[in-house]
């Protein structure tokens, strides 16, 4: 019997993004079977939502595996829309999330399913990671790899976690280390990935890094100084409750 995945898109103003992707992932994953996929719009102002309304409407009349798509009233940030979907989903053995921009496409998405597949029980969280960002298997504007360069340095130094890429937008967590580490997770911001990684890891999970392909698609809304500067607060947030929770 194929272990149940479910797949949470979170979504704050992509509506000018979502629909190539979404078309694709849903055709993946109706092949692969037992995945289920929930969009996840973080409180858009009320013209996007109308227009996510009118652009999910036909692919969930399509598609029996895209739920209905959760609309959350204020914006709670990547992380929050992220653990909102999984939170009302009772029953799959796996969750995970991927970025709505397509960045990582709908194969990749379909490879790392497979690869947590393989596991005879979910144990080991499965990481998507631009660890070869210099190869031509990986795209992202420079202000990407600097931000991601920052990002591992200081995971590295303030953290102790030796990991390549934390903030790759595709992830798949066993459903059951969720539950025992989701009343500790506090971060809903850009960091929510590093929070994630640090309690799956002081729990006793494993994870493990899985280089993928990544073609970075324009629209994004990163700002390389303020951006950097809520990552570098956010890191040390975690550092300090993590120590709390040690004494």
């Amino acid at each position: 019997m194929l272990a149940a995945v479910h797949l949470v898109i979170p979504c704050y103003q992509e509506s000018g993004r979502i629909a190539p992707f979404l078309a694709e992932l849903c055709k993946v994953t109706h092949e692969l079977g037992g995945v289920t996929i929930r969009v996840v719009e973080d409180g858009s102002d009320a013209a996007e939502v109308a227009r996510m309304r009118e652009i999910l409407a036909p692919f969930c009349r399509q598609h029996a595996h895209l739920l209905d798509p959760l609309f959350l009233p204020a914006n709670l940030g990547k992380g929050g829309a992220v653990y909102a979907g999984w939170n009302v989903e009772k029953n799959a053995d796996w969750l995970g999330f991927v970025d709505a921009d397509g960045s990582c496409s709908a194969a990749e998405v379909a490879r790392l399913i497979r690869l947590a597949r393989e596991q005879p029980v979910p144990t080991t969280a499965l990481f998507a990671s631009r660890m070869r960002q210099f190869s031509s298997r990986v795209r992202r504007q420079w202000k990407r790899r600097v931000i991601g360069h920052i990002f591992g340095s200081l995971v590295s130094a303030l953290l102790r976690i030796r990991i390549h890429d934390s903030q790759c937008g595709l992830k798949l967590i066993p459903r059951s280390a969720y539950e025992r580490i989701a009343p500790s997770l506090r971060i809903h911001g850009f960091a929510f990935d590093v929070e994630l990684l640090a309690a799956l890891h002081d729990t006793g999970v494993p994870f493990h890094e899985v280089p993928i392909e990544w073609f970075e698609t324009p629209g994004g809304h990163v700002h390389l100084i303020r951006d950097s500067w809520r990552m570098a607060r956010d890191v040390w947030r975690i550092r300090q409750n993590r120590n709390r929770s040690r004494k």
